[in-house]
């Protein structure tokens, strides 16, 4: 490693998480849960029609990014980093 590189390093701030170490079980319980209860609700709705298109759009994507980041912060606060 060159020494620019070296003085860069130094140089640099520490890495500090969205969602601190001892919040990341909590985010992940409430994340998970809201991304299992609205995937329960989009079995029970009524999917005909255009309208029907529209509403499983608005429950299905909230669902999948709160079971997606869910999964991420169980991961995390496991101790497995992604």
């Amino acid at each position: 490693m060159s020494l620019a590189g070296s003085n860069l390093w130094s140089q640099g701030t520490p890495f500090t998480p969205a969602v601190s170490i001892d919040r990341q079980p909590v985010a992940a319980i409430a994340l998970l849960l809201s991304g299992f209860v609205l995937t329960a609700l989009f079995s029970m709705i009524n999917k005909s029609g255009f309208l029907g298109f529209i509403k499983q759009l608005f429950i299905a994507i909230p669902a999948s990014l709160s079971l997606g980041f869910g999964f991420v912060y169980l991961l995390c606060a496991v101790g497995v980093y992604v």
